[in-house]
């Protein structure tokens, strides 16, 4: 199947500018529910899925302005990146967000750029870079609590915490964090439809 005609003339200087600033907004909603995260453990946990449902409106309009690969990585990997670098996330992260990012672009070459529905799995599968946050409570769960707990964490921060450890709820979270992510696409193209329309994406 081949390119479209913008997917294959690459990424320019105007989109490059376009894609920066949906990051930006991207990144601002994402820290936002970040700090939330930290109030309660669930809250952490799930925090993937609230991103996903609210941060849907500028990755679906960077996918609508800028068809072409690349889009995403940015928006991904630049907060991930961020956030790396300054301490806040263990490397997992970075391994998450691209290959995350690197199928929701393979998602959405195979849907030649042109599909709402291909923008919208694109998103949700996206969408599981994020838990790269709360992962490692599973991966590395001893090494990790003990860190929390080493940080000044509450021992009633910790012993919910530790309930929330469990196979059941680490399905949940990417389960929930795709369904977010779907609802969090229809919901860009429901409040910003004229947008989709002129992309031909409606």
């Amino acid at each position: 199947m081949s390119e479209t005609p913008s997917a294959s003339r690459g990424l320019k200087g105007r989109d490059l500018i376009t894609v920066g600033i949906f990051t930006a907004l991207y990144f601002v909603i994402n820290f936002l529910f970040m700090l939330l995260s930290g109030l309660h453990p669930y809250l952490w946990v799930f925090m993937p899925a609230i991103d996903a449902l609210f941060a849907g409106i500028p990755f679906m309009l960077a996918c609508a302005k800028v068809p072409k690969f690349g889009t995403v990585l940015i928006i991904g990997m630049v907060p991930s990146l961020i956030y790396f670098i300054t301490g806040m996330f263990t490397p997992l992260i970075l391994g998450l967000m691209l290959a995350s990012c690197v199928v929701a672009e393979i998602i959405r070459a195979a849907t030649r750029y042109e599909s709402f529905a291909g923008n919208a799995v694109a998103y949700a599968v996206f969408g599981f870079g994020m838990c790269g946050s709360p992962l490692p409570l599973w991966a590395f769960h001893d090494s990790f609590v003990a860190q929390i707990a080493g940080q000044g964490m509450g021992a009633d921060y910790l012993a919910t915490l530790e309930t929330a450890a469990n196979p059941g709820m680490l399905v949940a979270m990417f389960a929930a964090t795709f369904v977010a992510g779907l609802i969090g696409a229809y919901i860009a193209r429901g409040m910003f439809k004229k947008h989709f329309v002129k992309a031909g994406l409606a």
